[in-house]
């Protein structure tokens, strides 16, 4: 089996960068049990698309061996720095670049120093272990124009390359549920949910995942899009489906929690 993990987690850096406030510091904890199980599957090689990486033109895989840096978030900078070291596959992020477009996408390979990586791919790369564990990456961007439908054929391409080098892939798609943030200062001690609505939307997206009804999943995810406004029209968890031919067995949900306002969860997958 060529996947042999798959994960949801937050691409909101708060966790991260603030593991002390009560409600961010569950949602850590819960990553960094979600990163045991990832290390137990002993991938070689991790498959990450996050939402914050975004793409207009082509389809962008990160190809660069290794990228180094200091990362301060654009919203979140009152909050510390986040260093980050990620190792790339690169071999398997250049099948992916050749192979995209028998899937109708252009796209190439980014190599270049101090490319701009995304928060969301650095947190997750932190609490998940990733970068402790020297795991190298295969990084897909978030191409503003693909929908669903194009986005889990990047991924379901990704995996069937990684077969062809022989290679177990862990797949994380990172991003949020309900995304309405509060617009004003809070304690994050404090932090909740924005909306009734948005709380009751997540808990059935979470109990349809627990469930594994793809088929329930397909039919609510764009009105959950609309209504509680979830992180790019829920691309990351296409890109896990993608990955995972539309099939799983059932998900653990480690943690769920707000993020000023925001959803987030982190799931893992049942193979």
């Amino acid at each position: 089996m060529t996947v042999v993990s798959a994960f949801l987690v937050p691409g909101n850096p708060l966790p991260c960068l603030k593991p002390d406030a009560l409600v961010w510091g569950r949602l850590a904890s819960a990553m960094q049990r979600a990163g045991r199980a990832l290390a137990a599957s002993r991938p070689d090689a991790v498959l990450v698309y996050s939402t914050q990486w975004y793409a207009v033109l082509d389809e962008q895989w990160l190809t660069r061996p290794r990228s180094q840096g200091i990362h301060v978030d654009e919203n979140w900078y009152e909050y510390g720095d986040m260093p980050y070291d990620i190792h790339a596959d690169v071999e398997l992020a250049y099948a992916c670049v050749a192979n995209s477009p028998k899937q109708g996408v252009h796209a190439r390979g980014i190599n270049y120093d101090h490319f701009p990586i995304d928060s969301g791919t650095i947190s997750a790369c932190t609490l998940l272990g990733i970068g402790t564990q020297r795991l190298p990456l295969v990084v897909a961007a978030n191409n503003l124009y693909h929908d669903a439908a194009t986005t889990e054929k990047l991924a379901a391409m990704a995996v069937q390359c990684a077969a062809e080098q022989d290679k177990r892939l862990a797949v994380v798609g990172i991003g949020g549920l309900s995304g309405s943030l509060f617009r004003t200062e809070l304690d994050p001690q404090t932090d909740r949910i924005a909306t009734a609505s948005d709380e009751d939307w997540n808990q059935k997206i979470l109990r349809l995942i627990e469930a594994a009804d793809v088929t329930q999943l397909r039919q609510v995810i764009p009105e959950f899009s609309r209504e509680a406004r979830a992180d790019m029209g829920f691309k990351h968890f296409h890109w896990v489906l993608g990955a995972l031919r539309g099939r799983f067995m059932g998900a653990r949900v480690h943690g769920y929690g707000p993020i000023y306002g925001s959803g987030a969860a982190v799931i893992e997958f049942t193979l």
